[in-house]
């Protein structure tokens, strides 16, 4: 139950913060939210913690709960980025996420052929025929299972441990395209052939051949989307 209440005050003050409901510099106080909710005091400021952790409050003494401003969240964090797809704005969080993938997964392909164990481009190869089988099928929940499962194993196999780290990341965007509509009711072929080629290209080795096809899965990503993200501004935030 405390567990179930604590998730609770999370999800609604997170959700109000990235929502805009609650904006930057607003206040609030841990007995508001314990009256509201129905929590108790440790609940609340547990609950509380977990939220400073994302950079979405701090606590000021004498003051209360402050909200950051969205330059102080945790963009990185994989449940800031399932909140942002959620609010209305998520074609900013979609456009941010596919431009590091553009940038970040075929460099890990590339470095998967050169360094990926043996089991790791088996698996990888496997997950791709499968994938082409859902998709052929229709069967999108399926496909979207794979298709974070191959996308992890490949930044995995590159061996480089802050690549590997963004799997929980890439999951979350890839959730988000299909469950909020943003994906074709069938995978096109070409697609699906192209994770086919980034997979057999890790296998055998060849790097600028598992870069390239990631390259264009990534291309092919940003044309489809991309209309969602067409109109909104772009974020400078140079460090001070």
């Amino acid at each position: 139950m405390s567990s179930r209440l604590h998730n609770l005050v999370i999800e609604t003050v997170g959700m109000r913060i990235i929502s805009g409901e609650l904006a930057a510099g607003d206040t609030m106080h841990s007995e508001h939210l314990e009256t509201e909710l129905q929590v108790s005091r440790s609940v609340a400021r547990e609950a509380v913690r977990v939220l400073q952790s994302l950079g979405l409050v701090e606590s000021v003494k004498r003051v209360g709960i402050r909200v950051l401003p969205a330059a102080r969240w945790n963009v990185f964090d994989p449940t800031v980025i399932r909140w942002r797809l959620a609010a209305s704005k998520k074609g900013l969080q979609l456009r941010s996420l596919t431009e590091l993938r553009s940038a970040v997964e075929p460099a890990a392909a590339e470095l998967a052929a050169v360094h990926a164990p043996a089991e790791l481009s088996a698996e990888l190869l496997t997950v791709a025929a499968q994938m082409r089988a859902a998709g052929q099928a229709g069967d999108l929940e399926r496909f979207l299972d794979l298709d974070i499962r191959f996308h992890g194993l490949v930044l995995a196999a590159s061996g480089n441990e802050m690549f590997g780290q963004m799997q929980s990341m890439i999951a979350e965007v890839l959730r988000g395209r299909t469950h909020y509509g943003l994906m074709p009711d069938r995978p096109h072929e070409e697609a699906l052939e192209l994770h086919m080629d980034v997979a057999s290209a890790i296998q055998a080795h060849h790097p600028e051949a598992a870069r390239n096809a990631m390259d264009q899965i990534m291309r092919r990503t940003m044309d489809e989307v991309g209309a969602v993200w067409a109109h909104e501004p772009r974020i400078f935030e140079p460090l001070p």
